[in-house]
């Protein structure tokens, strides 16, 4: 699981709340994150596999949209694998851990193993959030003819300056002046837990409101596309928002136990003694918290697959060459002056002067595409009987 605990553990001077939930039941605990993540894993992977029988999705052969979806799957798939390896050596080499609370060891073999794979779990799924953040404006922004594939280099440089710098920030002030020495207090684990946690609340606050205005803007497009709302156009709208909505949903379930947990520890660290009598239900409370967390964390990386693209089956198809990949259709050698890519014609090729004088309606289609790609559950219904698919 994520938590800025994994790294105020490195310091030899922990606060009691820390010791707390780190020494309840380790090894179950470990085993929990191990069997949460590996399935996780599996299940992300099959899930971004190509399937037999699926035909070729109906998109543009590139949006920065589809993209930013694969970059969340592959930062859950290498935050659950640090879980993995970091639950296996705890298990597997209880001395070797043990060594982390040797006050004078000459050894800093496992200070480093400490260190080292907390900042690995805790960066990647800070890259996440920002990601997911970074999601939501785009959504908005594509909706907006304001943003298209050549906006995804800045997305990568607000993505990953903003969670290393982060990172790096709350790391240096929670370590200062070394691991055998951190500052006792609150106040200089304050700026850590704030560093990690400002990314979450972000996604939390803003991507609901993004989302909201997103989906009023795609009910417009579809009004002033023909000049009607029809079944089919409501329709689509309902499906993209029902996809928001799952997305928000699966980042609720899976990050609320954080912030409850976080909470109830730091309430019990502003107490003289955590362990009186009278704590005994938010100790309990904060212990189970612990558990639940180290159980929904790594689940996060399959449950947004099943959000973006549904149950994609179990059906694997291997021939590579054979076939094309899903997301290979998220990169392009070229991208034009304009912001969104031509559409694919799959029916011919005879109707290329009548998409020379239907360029705005085209990238109105391309847009509500975007948001509405890799939903397999109704899309391919709507987008054939639908007017504004008409022509791709």
């Amino acid at each position: 699981m994520a938590s800025p605990r994994l790294e105020t553990y490195c310091c030899l001077n922990r606060d009691a709340a820390t010791q707390l939930v780190m020494n309840f039941q380790p090894e179950v605990f470990c085993g929990v994150c191990i069997g949460s993540a590996s399935v996780s894993l599996l299940l992300t992977i099959l899930q971004l596999l190509p399937k037999k029988g699926q035909s070729p999705r109906k998109m543009p052969k590139a949006s920065s949209s589809s993209t930013i979806l694969l970059l969340i799957s592959i930062c859950d798939i290498l935050g659950g694998l640090g879980m993995i390896f970091r639950s296996s050596v705890w298990l597997g080499f209880p001395g070797f851990i043990a060594n982390i609370s040797v006050v004078n060891g000459t050894d800093v073999w496992p200070s480093a193993f400490c260190v080292g794979s907390a900042m690995w779990i805790q960066l990647l799924y800070s890259a996440g959030f920002w990601w997911l953040f970074c999601y939501a404006v785009d959504s908005y922004l594509v909706i907006r003819r304001s943003a298209g594939l050549s906006t995804i280099v800045l997305y990568h440089m607000m993505t990953w300056g903003l969670a290393v710098m982060l990172c790096v920030e709350g790391i240096a002030l929670l370590y200062y002046p070394s691991l055998s020495s951190c500052e006792d207090g609150l106040e200089h684990a304050i700026p850590h837990y704030i560093t990690t946690y400002v990314p979450l609340v972000l996604v939390l606050v803003v991507n609901p409101i993004l989302f909201r205005r997103t989906v009023s803007a795609v009910a417009s497009l579809l009004k002033g596309r023909q000049g009607i709302y029809t079944e089919n156009e409501r329709r689509l709208g309902t499906e993209i928002q029902i996809r928001f909505f799952k997305i928000m949903l699966v980042f609720v379930i899976c990050w609320s136990p954080n912030i409850i947990n976080e909470s109830l520890l730091f309430y019990l660290e502003m107490q003289p003694d955590i362990n009186e009598m009278l704590l005994k239900n938010i100790r309990s409370a904060a212990l189970i918290t612990w558990i639940i967390m180290g159980v929904l964390n790594p689940m996060q990386g399959f449950l947004f697959t099943l959000a973006f693209y549904g149950w994609t089956g179990w059906r694997v198809d291997l021939k590579w060459r054979k076939r094309e990949i899903p997301w290979e259709s998220m990169s392009s050698s070229t991208v034009g002056e304009n912001a969104y890519p031509s559409p694919v014609n799959y029916q011919s090729n005879i109707h290329d002067s009548k998409k020379i004088s239907t360029t705005d309606s085209q990238q109105t289609d391309e847009a509500i595409s975007m948001l509405s790609e890799g939903n397999t559950s109704g899309d391919d219904r709507l987008t054939r009987s639908s007017p504004i698919y008409q022509g791709w």
